[in-house]
């Protein structure tokens, strides 16, 4: 594991609707905590990227860091669905579809989620019970 990664580490636009409601979404369903969180925006995911030599330039793909590997956009969202377990993991199946198919249809939606969801001013701060999953 590369240093200070957690084993499933999602990585999100902390400013961003559609992502926040996204992590909020997870953490209900994320029963066994499996996973940690951090914006993209923070200090503590923009080191972690620089350790898998990723520019944090561009804020519209949620990573997903697993088992030491890192995937975006629609491949983070499907193995974060494998992840999950139970009726998501169904939603696995999409993975044949070609990666560039998937990630159009990912990149359209990222190009148009702050028109359609909003924006915040600033990255949402977790409540005190779930301090402890952001880095």
């Amino acid at each position: 594991m590369k240093k200070n990664s957690p084993q499933h580490l999602l990585l999100f636009d902390g400013v961003c609707n559609l992502c926040n409601t996204s992590v909020q979404y997870v953490i209900k369903h994320d029963t066994k905590q499996k996973f940690k969180f951090a914006s993209l925006q923070s200090d503590a995911a923009k080191e972690i990227l620089l350790q898998y030599k990723v520019k944090n330039s561009n804020l519209d793909s949620i990573i997903l860091i697993h088992k030491e590997q890192l995937f975006d956009k629609s491949s983070a969202i499907l193995i974060l669905l494998k992840i999950l377990g139970g009726f998501h993991s169904i939603l696995y199946i999409f993975i044949i579809i070609p990666k560039s198919i998937r990630d159009a249809v990912y990149n359209y939606i990222a190009k148009n989620r702050y028109k359609w969801y909003g924006k915040m001013d600033s990255c949402m701060i977790p409540s005190a019970n779930l301090k402890n999953r952001f880095l």
